[in-house]
């Protein structure tokens, strides 16, 4: 969030709010709750008391849900500025690049109800499993992180972890890549490592690591840890440590019900497809919490990103033309994200996007060339995508390959059979790989 918008912002709320204004205290927690810091936090940067600081942003939502006539509070205050923006004719001027998790300041984070809500409450209930399974660039990272950001605001401790990042060493042994994870955690909550105090070779590492977590990292915090793993995923490219981790982490959920210690432990799993390893049912993660499985933008949503990125009066009508885009990119929100950029930054207009989507000059044109080169890596992949992108109806392929293709974004299942993702993916990969 720049200066800029949050100047923005404040003018729609004077506006609003005339003949008063916000005092200066008033514009100052509004201004860092933009950025979404919390009340303690606020307090200790601008040196006021946290409890006068509470009371000010308490009346702040209440002056506010006044004027707009309905309930304004600190989560919500964003969503219902936004509205107040398209319906007051006031400006968010938006060039953020479509790349990438949508930042925590973004206007342009379109909420998808009812998950949002659901999961800020889930993640405070003790021993917490959140599941967010969605193909590859849904939003799933983007919607992690302001669940951690949530959590974060309520004292909680968070640590956040991508398994992508992890050097393919880490993946030689269980051993060696529980130790990883369990330095991972120090490491951000900012503990000094006595992993050496805790491994014990004769114990094994699964028990060594969960005696290290129990006993030396959630026995000694205060407030729930909110362990966020992103990129799940990954972890089926290597079936001997799915194969024991999972079902640790499925361990260490359940043990909530025993532990006290345990149930301060709040765990955010993130992946982009099911699993397609051998583990049983019993054993699995993936069975078990809050399942949250985003699907794409209908067509509400999409015509509030339309707005965000302020190019509605370009179109003659807008409906239309959302609908027509719908229909070859299916709501997808970074392909949604490509074309809405290209059409707020080019000359270009969504007659001439549509027209040229599967061209050498479509704005999709990179992304389209990501996953053409993804397929030609793996010829077995490619060749079941064939069969896809030529059937006029869904088809059945093996399992596996159904998985993958859902994974990075280019198929959905439907009945354990599978279809592309979208009319784009159909006609581009029909034409570059030679099919009729």
């Amino acid at each position: 969030m720049t200066e800029i918008e949050i100047n923005q912002a404040l003018r729609i709320v004077d506006r609003i709010l005339e003949p008063d204004r916000l005092n200066t205290v008033e514009e100052l927690v509004l201004k860092e709750c933009w950025l979404n810091k919390t009340y303690q936090e606020i307090a200790v940067d601008s040196g006021y008391d946290s409890d006068y600081i509470r009371v000010v942003g308490s009346r702040l939502w209440q002056n506010l849900s006044h004027a707009f006539a309905e309930k304004v509070t600190k989560n919500n205050f964003k969503s219902v500025l936004r509205q107040q923006a398209r319906q007051g004719n006031f400006s968010f001027t938006t060039t953020e690049l479509p790349e990438g998790q949508v930042n925590l300041n973004s206007l342009l984070y379109i909420e998808r109800s009812p998950h949002e809500t659901l999961t800020y409450q889930e993640i405070l209930n003790p021993g917490a499993l959140i599941r967010i399974k969605s193909s590859l660039n849904m939003g799933k990272t983007s919607l992690m992180i302001r669940i951690v950001d949530q959590a974060r605001s309520q004292g909680y401790h968070t640590v956040t972890i991508n398994f992508q990042l992890a050097e393919a060493s880490v993946f030689s042994s269980l051993d060696r890549f529980l130790r990883w994870l369990m330095a991972n955690i120090t490491l951000q909550l900012g503990i000094k490592s006595q992993l050496k105090d805790y491994w014990d070779e004769d114990l094994g590492a699964k028990v060594s690591c969960t005696t290290y977590f129990e006993s030396f990292i959630l026995e000694h915090l205060s407030n729930p840890l909110v362990l966020a793993l992103d990129e799940v995923n990954h972890l089926f490219e290597y079936p001997e440590i799915a194969q024991e981790f999972l079902p640790l982490l499925r361990f260490w959920y359940e043990e909530a019900n025993n532990s006290l210690a345990w149930q301060k432990l709040r765990l955010i799993v993130v992946h982009s497809t099911d699993v397609y390893i051998p583990l049983d049912i019993n054993q699995s993660p993936f069975n078990l919490g809050l399942l949250v499985a985003l699907p794409p933008f209908n067509f509400e949503q999409m015509k509030d990103l339309a707005y965000r990125h302020q190019f509605k009066l370009k179109v003659k009508n807008l409906d239309w033309s959302i609908k027509s885009l719908m229909v070859m990119i299916g709501g997808y929100p970074y392909l949604a994200r490509l074309a809405y950029y290209a059409l707020s930054t080019k000359n270009i207009t969504f007659e001439q996007l549509l027209a040229d989507a599967s061209t050498l000059s479509s704005v999709f044109r990179n992304h389209l060339q990501g996953h053409l080169i993804t397929l030609q890596k793996y010829p077995e992949l490619a060749q079941a995508y064939k069969q896809v992108v030529v059937a006029d109806e869904p088809v059945k392929i093996s399992t596996i390959n159904a998985y993958k293709l859902e994974s990075i974004g280019l198929a959905k299942l439907i009945n354990n059979r599978v279809e592309p993702s979208c009319q784009l993916y159909r006609i581009y990969f029909r034409e570059c790989l030679d099919l009729k």
